[in-house]
């Protein structure tokens, strides 16, 4: 029991430490250049699919487990990991894949989305 507590502990501080550095990296961006948000999430999103092409994306996955994933980096790992495994099919799958492998956090962030803008009332900031 208790050994089991500290591996739990210690997959939090494995996924707290990456996405903490990731979101770190990011933060740094944006406050010492001129580089839009934009293009931070483009740049980002990028990098996951890249690292993820080269095979160094995986690891970090494995180590950190959603302190991996969930970062925009974590977005382009899931669309290149789509991708790879659909090409194994043919050209086809290798288009569809990164939807399908998509598909279900884009229609659960639409739905949640809608479902938010309906229960409460957007209004704007006041200076």
């Amino acid at each position: 029991m208790e050994n089991e507590i500290l591996q739990i502990a210690l997959m939090y501080l494995k996924a707290f430490a990456v996405g903490g550095s990731i979101c770190l990296i990011a933060q740094l961006i944006i406050n010492f250049t001129s580089i839009t948000a934009g293009k931070i999430l483009v740049y980002f999103m990028l990098s996951g699919v890249v690292l993820t092409a080269l095979g160094l994306y995986q690891p970090l996955v494995e180590f950190a487990g959603a302190g991996a994933t969930v970062p925009i980096s974590g977005f382009g790992y899931l669309l290149a990991n789509g991708a790879m495994r659909g090409a194994e099919k043919g050209i086809f799958y290798a288009v569809t894949g990164p939807i399908a492998a998509a598909g279900a956090g884009i229609t659960a962030a639409v739905v949640f989305s809608f479902l938010m803008a309906v229960i409460f009332k957007a209004h704007s900031k006041r200076n």
